[in-house]
């Protein structure tokens, strides 16, 4: 039988890989699973504990499992959970979850809210500031560099240059990629075109590169050396098969009625118009799409953003201590 969810981890020293088999089904709260006890035995309690992994992986599982067995809060580190306006289709929490848990950094912000990365990290540190000891869970690879890399401080983009941008994006991308200073580009997943847009701005906006300005990126809110940092890594058939499964949940659980909700206020070049499976269930509501083909594509687009988070932590968290689940 496929396994459900999410899998327990490896008990070895961080870094190393030890596969498990046999997940659990549901969360991460059968007790009497030896895997899960060892996780939580290899975890202080006091130590903040950082989880990342791609989308369906199971990280708010696993995040909930800590927290109800240690104590601390759950914080999100995913860019699109911080939109009040979803919840199925970024795969929030759910009401019943956050009862059960002390939740922050979820569903905070308004759809049409500029929110970056240096928005979260100083709500973050409010957080921090609370003083229980956090469980920092989510798939934005961004949010957790910054977090135990450090942030350039840009000054904020005008919103002239964001027009400017957003219409590049739209019309003309080669020629961002094109007006980006050589060091800036070899260090820009030029695929992504919201990162290329971000580094266009900052180069329009500030007349420097964005890789200039990261040189003098100040000291980490924290350090990984004082956390716990786990990133989960699943078998790709095994999330691939999962992916399709929970869009199909999603599609159950009225995630068409949440875009239907959406959809007066859809502005596709917002950033929390990102969200996977809103732009193809907008397409399907606008008689562009039959819902078939829109389920489809919206499948597709989460597995191959599942690949993109793979390659990122693959590139980015090799020190961190590896999850596999199988």
């Amino acid at each position: 039988m496929a396994p459900v969810l999410t899998a327990a981890q490896n008990v070895g020293k961080r870094g190393q890989d030890q596969p498990l088999t046999g997940a659990l089904p549901g969360l991460l709260a059968e007790s009497g699973d030896a895997r899960v006890e060892k996780l939580l035995q290899g975890l202080s309690a006091e130590r903040p504990v950082l989880i990342a992994g791609p989308t369906a992986s199971g990280k708010s599982a696993l995040a909930l499992e800590i927290v109800a067995r240690q104590g601390g809060i759950i914080v999100n580190a995913d860019a699109l959970q911080v939109y009040g306006c979803w919840r199925l289709l970024t795969a929030r929490p759910s009401a019943a979850e956050e009862a059960a848990a002390p939740h922050r950094l979820y569903g905070h912000v308004e759809r049409d809210q500029d929110y970056s990365v240096g928005h979260w990290l100083r709500d973050l540190r409010a957080v921090l500031a609370e003083g229980p000891r956090p469980v920092i869970v989510g798939g934005t690879g961004l949010y957790f560099m910054a977090l135990t890399e450090g942030l350039a401080e840009i000054p904020p983009i005008p919103p002239e240059v964001r027009a400017e941008g957003d219409a590049l994006r739209h019309g003309d991308p080669s020629a961002m990629v094109a007006a980006l200073d050589a060091e800036t580009a070899a260090r820009t997943d030029l695929a992504n075109l919201a990162r290329v847009q971000r580094a266009w701005e900052v180069q329009r906006a500030t007349g420097r590169g964005l890789a200039d300005w990261q040189k003098a990126t100040p000291a980490p809110l924290l350090p990984p050396e004082q956390a716990d940092c786990l990133v989960l890594r699943p078998d790709v058939d095994w999330l691939n098969a999962r992916i399709d499964r929970r869009f199909d949940q999603m599609m159950a659980e009225g995630a068409l009625e949440e875009v239907r909700a959406e959809w007066p206020h859809w502005q596709p070049e917002r950033p929390s118009a990102r969200a996977i499976g809103a732009p193809e269930l907008v397409a399907h509501l606008e008689g562009r799409l039959p819902l078939d083909e829109a389920i489809a594509a919206a499948k597709l687009a989460s597995r191959q953003y599942a690949k993109r988070q793979r390659t990122w932590f693959r590139s980015r968290m090799g020190a961190w201590q590896t999850v596999k689940l199988l």
